[in-house]
């Protein structure tokens, strides 16, 4: 795989029910181009179709379909000139592996090393009051937590500089993020 920087591209990450959806949804209102989740699209569609690539049954092929669905996002906007903000990158995958328990696969480390999104990433802190579980996020407060902590690990071993998001209201988040991208 080429290597690519796409210094346009911004990622937002952190834990499950963090505010990352809410405010790309905000960033997009405000005419930013937002890629949104793969997991969560993956989640339903496998779900609808009584198949096997959920987290709660096989978090192998559920990664591999996240990884994919990510390489495929980074590849189809990198003609774009703007902002072009992820909820979630494709470093996220190999946090969700270590989480998991579960071995990184060569290509998946070569491809988070080889595309590259601006060094500046943006992570939702662990935030209780605004945390809530739905049909597709089934993980307890403290699995968010252990998921922030493992993508700060994750994006800085892969040399991204961490900007920890306010616990704003969104439009406050967003004007944040717009201000730091100048």
């Amino acid at each position: 795989m080429l290597p690519m920087l796409k210094d346009s591209f911004y990622v937002i990450t952190g834990g499950p029910g963090m505010g990352k959806t809410t405010l790309l949804k905000e960033l997009e209102h405000l005419g930013y181009t937002c890629i949104e989740e793969s997991g969560r699209k993956i989640i339903i569609d496998e779900q609808l179709r009584g198949r096997k690539a959920l987290p709660w049954k096989d978090p192998a092929l559920f990664a591999r379909a996240m990884f994919n669905c990510a390489v495929n996002d980074f590849k189809a906007h990198t003609a774009g000139q703007g902002p072009v903000y992820f909820d979630r990158g494709i470093p996220d995958v190999i946090g969700y592996l270590q989480l998991c328990r579960l071995p990184v696969p060569d290509d998946m480390l070569r491809a988070a090393k080889a595309l590259r999104y601006n060094q500046k990433v943006f992570i939702t802190p662990p935030w209780a009051e605004i945390y809530r579980n739905d049909a597709e996020r089934k993980q307890s407060f403290d699995e968010a937590v252990a998921t922030y902590e493992v993508m700060k690990v994750v994006y800085a071993d892969l040399g991204y500089v961490l900007i920890e998001l306010p616990k704003f209201p969104v439009l406050e988040r967003a004007n944040f993020i717009t201000g730091q991208i100048g």
